[in-house]
């Protein structure tokens, strides 16, 4: 998943720090709830520490019926490049058996376009691009068959 919409407006003059915007607050939620109904349950939530990734994360959080405490904050998923994805995962805890991953682009969008033969131009903010993978151990997800469930996104005319 990639972070929700983000404010260019914010005064706290670094990227890292950059807030949600009123679209990204309202965006999260929504796609939670698509992310609900399309039958996904989520074991597990990891995110990037970035403001907006982290604020994302918070509110699929409160969604799920999750609490803030059971995310995962990983510094490397913030701008991760593809490659980073695949070292980071082996390290998910393997009683997960659901990941969602919040992070940010290009990177976001290079590793979705790794998995499958699915391609996508772009991960807008708050898009979520969902796999199946049958491995016993996230240290297998390198080499496991991975096989395209859906891509969705706040503005997609996908049925829900």
């Amino acid at each position: 998943m990639r972070h929700a919409k983000s404010s260019w407006d914010s005064t706290a003059g670094n990227d890292f720090d950059r807030p949600l915007n009123g679209r990204g607050k309202k965006d999260a939620p929504e796609m939670a709830r698509r992310l609900i109904q399309s039958g996904v349950a989520i074991d597990l939530l990891v995110s990037s520490p970035a403001k907006r990734a982290k604020k994302t994360a918070l509110l699929f959080a409160g969604e799920l019926k999750r609490n803030e405490s059971e995310i995962v904050y990983i510094p490397e998923l913030y701008h991760a490049h593809s490659d980073s994805f695949y070292e980071i995962i082996p390290g998910f805890t393997d009683s997960a058996s659901s990941v969602a991953i919040f992070s940010h682009n290009p990177g976001i969008t290079d590793f979705a376009n790794s998995l499958t033969t699915t391609r996508i131009d772009n991960m807008p903010t708050c898009s979520i691009f969902a796999i199946t993978i049958q491995i016993s151990a996230w240290a297998d997800f390198r080499d496991g068959q991975k096989q395209f469930l859906f891509f969705d996104y706040p503005k997609s005319t996908m049925e829900h």
